[in-house]
């Protein structure tokens, strides 16, 4: 009786053994056609992803771009005000040039005006000779 204890504690063993050897011999090709499928179903979806963060990328470095030249153009124009000043000035002097050019031109024209005209001299007809 005991050898027949003793075989089948045996083939208990061996069996879970053997089911251990085939579970270790063929687990790591059930993971890797797991692993193939996961790839598979996700890659494309994966690259289409991918592509649209590329757009968006490029999308916000143009935008970023803009904006840092947009904010240099109106860093350059709050410097700009001294030039503004400087116009400014330049204005008015060509004003006031402009205003005592037209006063001195409105004198010498009543000047004109007001002189008295020599006579203008009759025309002359020549004589024929008869």
């Amino acid at each position: 009786m005991e050898d027949q204890e003793m075989q089948l504690k045996v083939k208990r063993v061996s069996d879970k053994f053997t089911e251990s050897m085939y579970v270790l011999a063929n687990e790591p090709s059930v993971a890797l056609y797991r692993l193939q499928e996961h790839v598979r179903r996700s890659l494309p979806e994966l690259v289409q992803h991918k592509t649209d963060m590329q757009s968006w990328e490029e999308q916000s470095q143009g935008a970023i771009y803009s904006v840092e030249y947009a904010c240099s153009a109106v860093k350059s124009m709050a410097n700009s005000t001294l030039y503004f000043k400087s116009i400014d000035g330049l204005l008015r002097q060509a004003i006031s040039m402009k205003e005592q050019i037209s006063n001195s031109q409105g004198r010498s024209s009543l000047d004109v005006i007001q002189a008295p005209s020599p006579p203008a001299p009759s025309p002359s007809f020549p004589t024929s000779p008869s």
